[in-house]
């Protein structure tokens, strides 16, 4: 992966598809090609866990399962699991946009009615397949099967607010919500067993055309998950189960009171007393589905933002150390190799940063971020690359480069000079008037020593403001853009690939 190459960053829910959002069918091969059309060979994508609190993939209702969303029902059709009549009535969503919500819900209802098609009339070998793959994941499909039906079972509701005995995991609870439940519980290992048979044959179609997946690991799961739900000793609770403090970052670039993220925080102590398995598993799942991880939140390794549980905002909290080099050590002894990109973005210390080194993972530089006031500016800037980096145009919490360009200081911590001054130097250091920005950056990350360079699709096409994926520190909205099918032109695979090719990725 340390060889000189390009890649978009595209989260699947982005693709074109029939059924509200995009999903591991034939939108997501068409879209493969089309990397390999452009010459790219790299494909990045968000978390791919089934979302929960805002429809963030960074608050998964699970770190291991996948994203029933993303399941194609028009594979499942064409595997005799469902007909024409139950892919009628997708719920509609605007042009451009992705319907998160409802779509998951009226998808679920199918998921559902596929599993008893399959019961009834799978094959020995089939039948055989689906326990075998019910057999080896066993360790987290069981928590997480129960944990989404009984979920449904509350209407919704966070664990900590389910009846007690199934909350705090009485054994004989759980065991008679296993047998009363247990046609649904098999519906929800049916949806898995459909994730993971897809994504394998999205990523065996992307292998045969040169292109690596890198994939995400955030730092933090979500309070309302499988994952705390089944082992609440490994993180920071109160007595009721809710979170003692959560995690976030200081006031930043994004927002003037921080991002206070709500996730519990990890108890390492009794982490690393159990070996580091909850991670050393983590990383492992991780790696059977990707080529290469971004590792989120690089620097909460070394030390981490803990906010009071009962904090309004970010402002009040403080950094704490982390696990730091044992929990590495631990990775690569259980692992070997550690193919991470380390996201060390933020508030960037020597001891973070040393850190980094001492793995060898290669860190990220954002251009968007190489003009202004971040102290890390300095750093982004191509002239001061390293070879080993992954340059970006901008991530998922950047607004899109033109409207990065054509905004303001609306909705940030600058002020109008600050944009002005940070305009100009955009300007000098590019050699620009400005126009086609988009062009300018990407050929500025493509043409730079960096490794990787990953430009996010939005960029490619030219967009504005309104097809930015995240507005950090915000709720509601985010998350949801969408590429058009038409807008994935052969003249735009043309020219990305020209570059491509001139700069030797």
């Amino acid at each position: 992966m340390r060889d000189r190459r390009s890649g978009i960053l595209l989260h699947p829910t982005s693709l074109p598809g029939p059924h509200g959002a995009g999903d591991l069918g034939a939108g997501a091969h068409r879209f493969a090609t089309w990397l390999s059309d452009a010459g790219q060979r790299l494909w990045q994508v968000l978390p791919l866990s089934p979302t929960g609190f805002g429809d963030s993939p960074y608050q998964a209702l699970s770190s291991a399962a996948g994203n029933p969303l993303l399941v194609s029902l028009e594979v499942l059709r064409n595997e005799g699991w469902l007909d024409d009549a139950d892919l009628a009535g997708a719920p509609a969503a605007a042009p451009g946009r992705a319907e998160l919500a409802g779509a998951l819900a009226w998808k679920r209802a199918r998921l559902a009615r596929a599993a008893l098609t399959f019961a009834a009339g799978a094959s020995a070998e089939q039948a055989a397949e689906l326990a075998d793959f019910r057999a080896r994941e066993a360790e987290w499909l069981e928590d997480w099967a129960l944990f989404a039906v009984l979920k449904d079972l509350h209407e919704g509701a966070p664990w900590t607010r389910w009846r007690t005995p199934l909350a705090r995991r009485d054994p004989a609870a759980l065991d008679d919500a296993r047998a009363r439940f247990a046609e649904a519980i098999s519906a929800e290992v049916f949806a898995q067993h459909a994730f993971f048979q897809q994504w394998s044959a999205l990523r065996a179609r992307c292998r045969a055309l040169g292109i690596a997946v890198l994939g995400d690991l955030p730092i933090f799961v979500a309070h309302d998950s499988a994952d705390v739900w089944a082992r609440p000793d490994l993180f920071r609770l109160d007595a009721s189960g809710e979170p003692a403090v959560v995690a976030g970052v200081p006031p930043d670039y994004f927002s003037a009171t921080g991002q206070r993220w709500g996730n519990p925080l990890y108890d390492w102590d009794a982490i690393a007393r159990d070996g580091y398995r909850f991670w050393i598993a983590r990383v492992r799942r991780t790696l059977a589905l990707v080529d290469r991880i971004r590792l989120d939140h690089f620097r909460g390794f070394e030390a981490y933002w803990e906010i009071p549980a009962d904090a309004v905002t970010a402002e009040q909290g403080r950094w704490v150390p982390g696990p730091g080099a044992e929990l590495f050590e631990a990775l690569q002894r259980a692992l070997g190799p550690l193919p991470f990109v380390a996201e060390n973005l933020g508030v960037i210390t020597p001891e973070v940063e040393a850190l980094r080194r001492r793995f060898g993972l290669p860190g990220m530089a954002v251009l968007q971020f190489a003009f202004g006031n971040d102290p890390q500016a300095p750093t982004f800037r191509p002239h001061n690359y390293a070879r080993d980096l992954v340059a970006y145009t901008g991530t998922h919490d950047n607004d899109t480069v033109l409207g990065w360009w054509d905004g303001g200081a609306e909705g940030s911590v600058r002020t109008a000079d600050d944009v002005a001054r940070e305009k100009a130097m955009a300007r000098e250091y590019l050699g620009t008037d400005g126009r086609e920005m988009n062009w300018t950056m990407i050929r500025a990350a493509l043409g730079s020593v960096a490794d990787t360079a990953v430009v996010p699709l939005q960029d490619v096409l030219g967009l504005g403001s309104d097809a930015r994926m995240n507005r950090p520190a915000t709720l509601g909205g985010n998350w949801r853009w969408r590429v058009r099918e038409e807008a994935l032109t052969p003249a735009l695979a043309s020219r990305l690939a020209r570059l491509a090719s001139l700069y030797g990725r």
